[in-house]
C-alpha cells in the first residue's frame, strides 16, 4: 500500500498512535510531538485570535485543527498529498480552516503572521533554500515556528539502515542557526525536546508491535517492517545523542 492511501493507513495506525501518547495528548498528529507541546510552540509564536497562520506540510492537520480550536487563529494548511488534505478538510468541519494541495517550496504568499513547519524540516534536502523562501513570505515582525532534528548528515551505512532515507536530511545546529540569521530570522525561543520525543517514539514502537495483527493486513508486511525499523532507529539516535531535536520560534527582523 502507498502511504498516500491515507484513510486506510491512518485508520490502521490509529489505535496504536492513541496508546503511544499520554491521556489527552493525541490529536491526530503524525509526529512525536504531544498536543501540549504543539500548543506551547504556537503560543510562543504569538498565535491567537485574529492571527493568520500558514501551516506547511500539514498532513491531516491534527496540530492545525488543535491550535485553531484552542487559540482562535485563522488557518491555512498546505500539503502535497491530496489524500491527506481530503481528510484534513473532512475533520476540520466547523473550524475556520482552509486547505490547499501544493508542493513546498514555493511558499504561498499572503498576509501570514505565523508560518509553522512542524516535524517536516528533516524531509527537505536544501533546508537553507526553504528557510530563505519562508523568510521572504513573512513581513518584518512575522514569526516562523518549527521543529528540527539536528546532527551530522547520515553516513552511508546509516542511510542503508533508515527506511526512506531520502526524507532524512540532518543539519548541524550551528549551520541552521547561521541559515536563520542570514535570512533575517532571529531566534526568540528554543527548547530541546529530544528526550520527550524519544519516549513517544519508544511507546509508538511498542504499540505498533502490539497491534501488528491489525496493521499488517492493511499496509502490508514490508511497509510495517519499515515503519517499526524507522522508529527503532529514532529511539536509538535520540537516546544516544546522535540526533538532537529542538522546537524553535524566530521573528523576521530584516527585509
Amino acid at each position: 500500500m502507498e502511504q498516500d492511501d491515507r484513510a486506510p493507513f491512518d485508520a490502521a495506525l490509529l489505535r496504536a498512535r492513541c496508546e503511544a501518547y499520554p491521556p489527552g495528548e493525541f490529536v491526530d498528529q503524525e509526529s512525536f510531538m504531544c498536543a501540549s507541546e504543539i500548543l506551547a510552540v504556537a503560543m510562543r509564536a504569538g498565535v491567537g485570535p485574529g492571527v493568520a497562520v500558514l501551516d506547511l506540510c500539514c498532513g491531516v492537520a491534527g496540530p492545525g485543527r488543535l491550535i485553531t480550536r484552542e487559540l482562535g487563529c485563522t488557518y491555512l494548511g498546505v500539503d502535497r498529498s491530496a489524500a491527506a488534505i481530503a481528510l484534513a478538510r473532512e475533520r476540520a468541519a466547523g473550524l475556520p480552516c482552509r486547505f490547499e494541495v501544493r508542493d513546498v517550496p514555493p511558499v504561498p504568499r499572503g498576509s501570514h503572521d505565523v508560518v509553522l513547519l512542524l516535524e517536516t524540516m528533516l524531509a527537505f534536502r536544501d533546508q537553507a533554500a526553504l528557510v530563505r523562501e519562508i523568510a521572504s513570505a513573512l513581513a518584518v515582525g512575522g514569526r516562523f515556528a518549527f521543529t528540527i532534528a539536528v546532527g551530522e548528515p547520515l553516513t552511508a551505512a546509516e542511510r542503508e539502515w533508515m527506511p526512506d532515507a531520502a526524507t532524512v536530511w540532518l543539519t548541524p545546529l550551528p549551520q541552521m542557526l547561521d541559515c536563520l540569521h542570514a535570512s533575517g530570522l532571529q531566534v526568540r525561543w528554543q527548547i530541546e525536546c529530544g528526550s520527550a520525543h524519544r519516549a513517544i517514539a519508544d511507546a509508538m514502537t511498542c504499540a505498533f508491535r502490539s497491534h501488528a495483527s491489525v496493521i499488517v493486513p492493511v499496509i502490508g508486511r514490508r511497509a510495517y517492517d519499515d515503519l517499526v525499523a524507522a522508529h527503532v532507529l529514532w529511539v536509538e539516535w535520540l537516546g544516544s545523542g546522535r540526533v538532537r531535536k529542538f522546537a524553535v520560534v524566530t521573528e523576521k527582523i530584516a527585509g
